[in-house]
């Protein structure tokens, strides 16, 4: 049986909201976060606005300049190196563990995920492009059966979309990326695990080189 949802806390909406501005390059790093402005646009008092800005600077999106107050916090090329790093340890791993454990449905479950992944491509919409993206890969983290990949690889996925939104809006299509989701699938579908392997080891190492060359850039 399943627990009943409860609703999201103000707290809980606000951080949300400000996280995904930022992923989605609303708020540019450096630029200083005005509460007061939150608040008065979200329509909410000073206290939750104050208090997602306490977890997002906890999670490292946000930071404390002193006179300049809470600013964005500038995208690591260190960081997301050692994201990059670990995905393209684990995530090949994973893909080796969904073929043997993913369910019976997988098929029809892999062609619906594919579909809207391209209609997000042909839509142009930013956030749609990186939530779709997520939801290929939590597929195969969902598929793999181990609790720990997916809990590791959702921890690190906002920093992960922040850096796809920052690649995205270079005008790096993410039409490639679909078309070796759809190699990913097509290797896992037909058994042939090693090359379903290697083809989700070269995507990732793939994201990482333009991921770094675009932060490279920007710096």
């Amino acid at each position: 049986m399943d627990e009943i949802a409860l609703p999201k806390s103000l707290t809980e909406q606000t951080y949300d909201i400000l996280l995904n501005a930022i992923c989605a390059g609303e708020f540019d790093p450096g630029e200083r976060l005005n509460q007061d402005d939150i608040a008065g646009r979200l329509k909410v008092s000073r206290q939750p606005v104050n208090s997602a800005i306490s977890i997002l600077k906890a999670n490292g999106f946000v930071e404390d300049t002193g006179k300049r107050g809470v600013v964005v916090a500038q995208i690591s090329a260190e960081q997301f190196r050692s994201i990059y790093e670990f995905r393209s340890a684990v995530e090949p791993f994973a893909v080796r563990l969904a073929h043997d454990r993913k369910p019976g449905n997988a098929e029809a479950l892999s062609k619906e995920l594919l579909s809207r992944g391209w209609s997000a491509v042909k839509s142009g919409d930013l956030r749609l492009q990186i939530q779709t993206d997520f939801e290929f890969h939590a597929m195969m983290y969902d598929w793999s059966g181990n609790e720990t990949i997916a809990t590791a690889m959702r921890n690190n996925w906002h920093h992960i979309r922040r850096a796809m939104g920052v690649v995205v809006r270079q005008g790096i299509s993410a039409e490639t990326s679909w078309q070796e989701h759809q190699k990913i699938i097509d290797a896992l579908m037909s058994d042939d695990v090693g090359s379903a392997e290697n083809a989700m080891r070269r995507h990732i190492e793939k994201a990482q080189h333009e991921t770094a060359s675009i932060l490279s850039q920007i710096h």
